[in-house]
């Protein structure tokens, strides 16, 4: 189905359209992959919710970045024009209409995709995912999710043996996900690649789940079940013939399922280059593409220290047998100047550096290159406690400068060619604060303006955490014009159309049959757990804790290294059902403690009521 852009509504720019333009992609039916096999969510941590506030944190970075481009001519904020306590108005004016041209007036383009992907035979998932002797992987995960309210109902687990029943889980509405999430990946390719006259696109931001970076050619792990960036690349390269390929991933854990793809694609093609120049008629050659990974070490799928998935999480490999692999490894910081003259520039801009030099050892600049960035939001500062324990961490400004690096080597390389898709991140406040950052780095400002650090200040988001809460009625309180801040007023207005249309579209996904609780529930993660940070935290760390006011969450360990979310905490947790994303309450301003400090909420005791009946009227009759 065709996707459906969306411009915030009322908005009037009458200069140029920056040189590069910018889009978020959003995906609906990634809202309905969900956790069914008990009522207990509290182990859940790759959630629908993970999206909202994710929303949160791009409706937040367009309204600040509106300002910038408003003030050039207008002088004024673009809110001045939007009536924000009509919220019908606004759902109106943003309703997805896909027969509608797209008028260019928004620096960000939002596209409310409706894609879907038929995994068994989509060509680019068959290429990754796929066997020679049929594909087996995706015909059994199709069939894992059909049955799986059969088999939880019947008391087991809709995950086979064998596979992790800690950090995998199923649902019927899980196929309408990944499908939704994989051509969600691929129409973003189609509209960057393509570079369309009318509209052109030329970065994007695509926000779907479940991730998919631990998920390798028929192994599915860490909550990822269809490596949606690899399929993004087989994509690009099946339908447009794109042969050179980069590959961020920024996530705080290694992509181990990417890298393997990768290292099966780059042997192919480095046969076939081989078989090429030794005579053989092949005159067509596979893709070749770099992958730079920045991780911590210590976490998954690492933690447990086995020997072979160290070793491929610390690879440093190029040209060599065609392969262009790089890992870093993420440190300890000890203040935002460390991180930025020691840390980013001497390091980890080294990720960056080899992208530069695979391309240049494959070609130069071309109309044949396509970037890509897994984007975990985990290694953020904001991240749980419990969850980077190692106190292997990224400033949320780590999110921007990356972005616009990567955006400088695209635009060098590719003609600006980028997309971005999400991978982990937890809690609220690390999803918020780093889509916040990361989508302000994949915009042009206009000249002589720039992108204020202090947008995502503790300030601004615990502004953002009261706003964004819900009310009763499962929506966002919305204040009467001029009382609140322009870009937070402008912010809930482009939030509460993005966040109603995901309530509607998923509100009829609500199961029919309850799922009876079953003995199998995800692993307990708690050991290992240290309730203080080994290091000393950042200035903007201390400040979120004494700022936090909402429940904690409960730590957890892995003791099989089958999740990205391994020390993850437990999260407040609600209904089971699609239409969480919005009936919770978006508390994203929360600190870390020890399983042994989680306040548990507690049950309010109604009192019991007991009908007794009375006599029959006919034996009233008769006394």
């Amino acid at each position: 189905m065709p996707a459906s852009d969306v411009e915030p509504p009322e908005i009037s720019v009458s200069q140029a359209s920056p040189s590069r333009r910018s889009s978020i992609f959003l995906q609906n039916a990634c809202l309905q992959h969900r956790y069914i096999r008990s009522k207990d969510l509290s182990s859940i941590v790759e959630r629908p919710e993970r999206l909202r506030a994710v929303n949160i944190g791009l409706s937040a970075a367009i309204a600040r970045i509106e300002e910038l481009f408003a003030s050039l001519n207008t002088g004024q904020s673009l809110t001045a024009e939007l009536d924000t306590d009509d919220l019908a108005a606004v759902m109106d004016k943003l309703k997805l209409d896909s027969s509608s041209p797209s008028i260019t007036k928004s620096p960000v383009l939002i596209v409310q995709s409706e894609a879907s992907a038929d995994i068994l035979s989509h060509p680019a998932v068959k290429f990754v995912h796929g066997d020679i002797d049929g594909d087996v992987y995706l015909e059994n995960l199709t069939k894992w999710i059909e049955e799986s309210h059969d088999k939880i109902s019947e008391g087991g687990s809709e995950i086979p043996e064998g596979y992790s029943q800690g950090d995998l889980y199923l649902c019927p509405g899980s196929l309408d996900a990944v499908r939704g999430a994989v051509g969600t990946v691929c129409e973003a390719v189609d509209r960057v690649v393509s570079q369309n006259a009318v509209a052109p696109l030329h970065r994007a931001f695509v926000a779907i789940r479940p991730p998919g970076h631990h998920c390798g050619e028929d192994t599915p792990s860490g909550f990822c079940f269809l490596n949606n960036v690899a399929i993004g690349a087989a994509h690009a390269h099946l339908q447009h013939g794109t042969k050179r390929i980069v590959i961020f991933d920024i996530d705080l854990h290694h992509g181990n399922g990417t890298q393997s793809i990768v290292w099966q694609i780059n042997e192919e093609t480095y046969r076939q280059a081989l078989e090429s120049e030794a005579g053989s008629s092949t005159d067509q050659t596979g893709p070749q593409i770099y992958y730079g990974s920045i991780h911590d070490i210590l976490s998954y799928p690492c933690e447990d220290g086995k020997v072979n998935l160290v070793q491929a999480a610390s690879v440093s490999l190029h040209k060599s047998h065609g392969q262009y692999i790089e890992n870093i490894h993420l440190q300890t910081y000890t203040s935002e100047q460390h991180f930025w003259d020691v840390l980013y520039k001497e390091q980890y801009s080294k990720l960056l550096d080899k992208a530069q030099a695979f391309l240049d050892d494959t070609g130069g600049p071309g109309d044949d290159v396509l970037f890509f960035i897994s984007c975990g939001m985990d290694a953020c500062e904001h991240e749980y406690e419990s969850m980077s324990r190692h106190n292997r961490k990224v400033p949320t400004l780590f999110y921007y400068r990356f972005a616009r690096d990567a955006c400088a080597l695209s635009d060098k390389y590719a003609g600006g060619k980028l997309i971005s898709v999400l991978e982990g991140g937890y809690s609220d406040l690390a999803l918020t604060s780093g889509a916040m950052a990361h989508l302000s780095g994949l915009v042009d400002v206009p000249p002589g303006k720039s992108v204020d650090e202090n947008w995502w200040s503790v300030d601004n988001l615990t502004k953002l955490q009261a706003a964004t809460k819900k009310r009763r009625g499962g929506r966002p309180s919305m204040s009467a014009p001029g009382s609140v801040e322009p870009w937070l007023e402008r912010t809930l207005a482009i939030f509460s159309a993005l966040d109603g249309q995901a309530a509607q579209a998923t509100g009829s996904a609500r199961s029919a049959v309850p799922v009876p609780r079953s003995d199998r529930t995800l692993r307990d993660r708690t050991k290992g757990k240290s309730a203080t940070p080994t290091a000393t935290p950042s200035p903007t760390k201390s400040k979120l804790a004494s700022a936090s006011t909402s429940a904690t969450r409960s730590s957890k360990s892995s003791p099989v290294p089958q999740s990205r979310p391994a020390g993850s905490p437990k999260p407040i947790v609600y209904e089971s059902s699609p239409d969480d994303y919005s009936s919770t309450d978006s508390s994203f301003l929360t600190s870390s403690v020890s399983s042994t400090e989680v306040e548990q909420p507690v049950a309010k005791k109604l009192p019991k009521v007991i009908l007794r009946l009375g006599k029959a009227p006919e034996a009233i009759q008769e006394s």
